[in-house]
């Protein structure tokens, strides 16, 4: 990933707030020299510097027969960012841009087959997400019709060995332009666009 060093960010509290706003994770891996990518939601967890995210695949995905390398992006909230915004415009001859979060996070996959192990994931999973929604559906292990259905899934760990994290809010602008940035991003509305005027305030002087 391309990272200038004025959006480079190293505190892993920011990783754990992108997981906090949404745990659904780009993973990628190569096979027979073809890259393969899937869309997942994931349980996230960390302990100091170690890293680790479980989920599982549909077993017919062809990733679900890798164990290895492997990288699993993140993504946290985006807006586009008009050269109009900028007081300075004119004489530093501005042009549009993009703002966002995104986490590289550069790991290994331990894949597993267990029925217990497989059934504790689905119901972690289920547990967590349905707590976001407001319901309180469970995975009942001793049901066999549910219990079948595990046959049908792969379970992984990804331990993450390389976390690389860039936050593009503006901080290679004068201070001017990022205060008209986020004033101009909370007019738009919009969650997105809320949510990177916060990031671009955050990073203010004194903020």
């Amino acid at each position: 990933m391309y990272l200038p060093r004025a959006f480079a960010e190293t505190d892993l509290d920011a990783l754990d707030a992108l997981f906090v706003r949404d745990s659904f994770i780009t993973l990628i891996s190569v096979r027979d020299g073809e890259p393969t990518v899937s869309h997942l939601p994931v349980l996230y967890s960390r302990d100091g510097d170690r890293i680790q995210l479980r989920g599982h695949w549909a077993r017919p995905n062809p990733q679900s027969g890798h164990a290895g390398a492997a990288l699993a992006v993140v993504h946290g909230p985006h807006a586009y960012v008009s050269p109009g915004w900028y007081p300075d415009k004119e004489e530093a001859a501005r042009v549009p841009t993009w703002n966002y979060a995104v986490a590289h996070l550069h790991g290994r996959l331990d894949t597993y087959e267990d029925e217990a192990e497989l059934a504790r994931l689905v119901d972690d999973l289920s547990v967590h997400h349905e707590a976001q929604v407001g319901s309180d559906w469970r995975f009942e292990a001793e049901r066999e019709d549910l219990r079948r259905q595990l046959r049908g899934i792969v379970g992984f760990r990804f331990e993450v060995e390389r976390a690389t994290l860039k936050f593009k809010f503006s901080q290679n602008h004068p201070l001017a332009n990022r205060i008209s940035v986020a004033q101009h991003l909370d007019a738009l509305g919009g969650e997105n666009a809320r949510e990177v005027a916060a990031l671009v305030r955050a990073g203010l002087p004194d903020a």
